[in-house]
């Protein structure tokens, strides 16, 4: 009896040398990150602050493998402006807004634009005000968006839990940093993943 044919090609068929590529997977190409006002007076009263560290980690990183980074400050008068361990890492001042919704905001809406990312990783403060409305209106606007969950953060630990769920439910990828990053290295054995691997190895073990 002669061999059965190979499968043809189509879903579920690997074929050696095609690149996957599932939409909910980070990839570099044409991605921002988005941090959104974390700043002197907002900052201070956070929930415990696991949102720091991830947040130093992931703006070193994105600059680290060439990835455009827009931050943004509410109100900066009334507010303060980004907090000091933040506003060094930055590659260019952050754009003062009062729309709740980053996306709301010429200025944020051109900055992003200019970077042509049509994924957007949001990170910042607060998760349950500027935060969800952000990810809610850039979803409604074709982005694909990933939010680290603790790179968010609120005053109150139910706020930031339950803005997560609806940002999940409306469509965001709900992720973690260290995921986010070794999904944009994509390989191990290179010069970028060993710069990605050793900012990863400055974030916090123990739980949040």
């Amino acid at each position: 009896m002669a061999p059965a044919p190979p499968p043809a090609a189509g879903p579920g068929i690997l074929r050696p040398g095609e690149r996957l590529a599932h939409p909910e997977i980070a990839a570099r190409d044409g991605t921002a990150l988005l941090v959104i006002d974390v700043q002197e007076r907002i900052d201070a009263v956070m929930a415990g602050g696991h949102h720091r560290p991830r947040l130093e980690v992931l703006v070193d990183a994105f600059r680290a493998l060439g990835l455009p980074v827009v931050a943004t400050e509410q109100y900066p008068r009334g507010l303060g402006a980004t907090v000091g361990w933040l506003a060094g890492r930055l590659p260019e001042a952050p754009l003062e807004k009062a729309t709740f919704s980053c996306a709301r905001e010429d200025a944020v809406r051109e900055a992003l634009a200019a970077t042509r990312a049509h994924r957007i990783v949001v990170t910042g403060i607060e998760a349950h005000v500027c935060v969800v409305q952000t990810v809610l209106d850039l979803l409604h606007e074709g982005f694909q968006v990933q939010v680290p969950h603790d790179a968010v953060n609120s005053r109150r630990f139910r706020d930031r839990e339950w803005a997560l769920h609806r940002m999940a439910q409306a469509g965001a990828v709900v992720t973690s940093t260290e995921s986010v990053l070794f999904e944009l290295v994509e390989r191990c054995a290179t010069e970028e993943f060993r710069r990605v691997a050793a900012l990863v190895k400055r974030l916090p073990v123990e739980p949040d």
